[in-house]
C-alpha cells in the first residue's frame, strides 16, 4: 500500500497501483516524503475526493494495535511496541540530581514555588498518553481519518477490589490504606516467601528489589517482592542464580489501572467514540479471528469482511540518552575462583543496621584490585546512538555504543571495534521505527 498526499499536504486515498506511482516519481509529478509507511506527495494540483476512513485503536500498556478501514478494505494495520522502563529512568534521574545538589552549597528549598496545572499527570502516565497521541497523529497525517474509536477497558479494574467504589476513591492508588510500603508489599504477597522453590520454615521476611540485577533499585511496588532471609542472600544475586533475571508474576493491577487513566484522557482529548473489551472479544470470536492487537483494532474500527492488509511492526526507541553521569564499580580477582568480579559481589555482608541479618563478610576473598571505582561524566553528544544501523564492510550492523570519546564504535555481535570513520550511516533509529 502506497499512501498519497495532495500538493498541499492533505491526505488522499492510498493506492496499490505501484506502476503508476513509479511513473509519477520518474516524471517528477510526485516525491517521497516518508519511507515507512511508504508515502508520496503529489507536486501537481489534483482532486481531493476521499472515502470515509475509520480508525480503531487497541490501546495498551506495552503494545498498541491500530487499524484503518474504508468501505471495502483495510487501508492500514500495525502493532506498535511502546518504550518500557520510564519509571525506573525517572527515578534514576532523580537520584543523580539529588546527589549533585547535595554536593553544592546550601540553597533555600524552592519546591514550594512550583505548582501543578489542572489535568497534571505523572510523567510516566503522561509519556504513555503522548505516545498514543503521536501514533494517532502519524496515521492522520497519511490517511483521511473521519472517525476514531478507542477501546477504553475490558471492565472496571478498581470495582474488582472494591464493589462500592465511587467519586474520589478512584483517585486513591494501590497503596492507599497502608501506613508504609513494607506493610503493603507483605500484605500483597500474603506474608510468605515468593520463591516458588523455597523450602524454608522461617517467617522472617525481607523486601527484594526485582530489578537489582540490572541496577533498578526503585521502591515502587512493582519492583518489590517478599523473600525470606534464607532466599534473600548475596549468592542468589549472581548470574545463573535465582534472583538474577527473575521476574515473578505479582498480584497487581498496576498496568490496567495505569491504562484506564490514559484511555479515558485520550477519549476526552480526541472527542472520539469508545468501546469495551468484552464487545471486541465477542465480535472477534464470531468472525473466527485469533487474539492479537491488530485483529482487535480491526474489530474496534468496525471491520467485518473487509479485505485485510499486511500489518506493519513498529517499535518505540529513546530519542536520546540524557544521562550524563554513570558509576563503574571497582574490579577485583575473586581468590576462590580466580575470576574478575565487582566490589559489590564481594561485599561486607551487612544489609541492615537495626537487625542482625548479616551474612558472611566476603571482603576477605578480594584478591588483586584490577581497577578503581569511578564516576564517568559525558561531555558531548555523539552522532551514533544504540540501535542505529550503519554500513560496515558492506554489511548493515546495529550500533551497541561508542568508545574512546566517540572515536570508536561498538557493533552488536562483533568483537572488533572499528574506528567511527570506517562506518557510514544507514538509518538513525529514533522515536517510532
Amino acid at each position: 500500500m502506497v499512501y498519497v498526499l495532495s500538493k498541499t499536504g492533505k491526505p488522499l486515498m492510498p493506492t496499490k497501483r505501484h506502476g503508476k506511482v513509479k511513473h509519477l516519481l520518474r516524471q517528477g509529478k510526485a516525491k517521497v516524503v516518508r519511507m515507512k509507511p511508504f508515502t508520496i506527495q503529489l507536486t501537481y494540483d489534483s482532486g481531493t475526493y476521499t472515502q470515509p476512513c475509520n480508525l480503531g485503536v487497541d490501546s495498551g500498556y506495552q503494545a498498541v494495535g491500530v487499524s484503518v478501514i474504508s468501505n471495502d478494505m483495510e487501508l492500514f494495520s500495525a502493532t506498535i511496541t511502546l518504550l518500557q522502563g520510564m519509571v525506573a529512568r525517572l527515578e534514576k534521574r532523580s537520584k543523580y540530581r539529588n546527589n549533585r545538589r547535595n554536593r553544592l552549597r546550601h540553597r533555600k528549598p524552592r519546591f514550594d514555588n512550583r505548582g501543578r496545572a489542572d489535568g497534571w499527570l505523572a510523567p510516566s502516565i503522561q509519556h504513555k498518553l503522548d505516545s498514543h497521541v503521536r501514533i494517532i497523529e502519524l496515521i492522520k497525517s497519511i490517511l483521511p481519518i473521519t472517525e476514531i474509536t478507542v477501546e477504553v477497558a475490558s471492565f472496571d479494574i478498581q470495582k474488582l477490589k472494591n464493589q462500592g467504589i465511587e467519586g474520589k476513591e478512584y483517585q486513591q492508588g494501590e497503596k492507599f490504606g497502608f501506613w508504609n510500603l513494607r506493610e503493603y508489599i507483605l500484605h500483597r504477597d500474603n506474608h510468605i516467601c515468593q520463591n516458588p522453590a523455597c523450602g524454608s520454615s522461617t517467617d522472617r521476611l525481607q523486601l527484594h528489589h526485582i530489578g537489582y540485577w540490572y541496577g533498578d533499585m526503585t521502591d515502587r511496588p512493582g519492583n518489590l517482592v517478599a523473600l525470606c532471609v534464607e532466599c534473600h542472600i548475596p549468592a542468589n544475586h549472581n548470574p545463573g542464580k535465582l534472583l538474577h533475571g527473575w521476574n515473578p508474576n505479582l498480584n497487581s493491577y498496576k498496568p490496567e489501572t495505569f491504562m484506564s487513566t490514559v484511555r479515558w484522557r485520550l477519549v476526552d482529548m480526541l472527542g472520539c467514540d469508545h468501546t469495551y473489551g468484552y464487545i471486541t472479544k465477542s465480535h472477534r470470536i464470531d468472525l473466527g479471528l485469533e487474539k492479537s492487537h491488530v485483529n482487535d483494532a480491526f474489530i474496534i474500527a468496525g471491520g467485518t469482511s473487509e479485505q485485510r492488509t499486511a500489518p506493519l511492526e513498529f517499535k518505540q526507541f529513546r530519542r536520546n540518552n540524557r544521562s550524563l553521569e554513570k558509576f563503574y564499580d571497582a574490579k577485583y580477582i575473586d581468590i576462590r575462583t580466580g575470576r574478575k568480579v565487582s566490589g559489590q559481589d564481594l561485599f561486607s555482608g551487612r544489609r541492615t543496621r537495626n537487625k542482625n541479618n548479616n551474612t558472611e563478610n566476603l571482603r576477605k576473598y578480594r584478591g588483586e584490585k584490577l581497577s578503581k571505582g569511578r564516576r564517568s561524566v559525558r561531555t558531548q553528544r555523539y552522532p551514533y546512538q544504540p540501535h542505529d544501523l550503519v554500513f560496515f564492510d558492506g554489511v548493515i550492523r546495529e550500533v551497541a555504543g561508542v568508545q574512546n570519546k566517540g572515536a570508536y564504535i561498538k557493533l552488536r555481535g562483533m568483537k572488533q571495534v572499528p574506528r567511527v570513520d570506517f562506518v557510514s550511516p544507514y538509518r538513525f533509529i529514533r522515536g517510532l521505527a
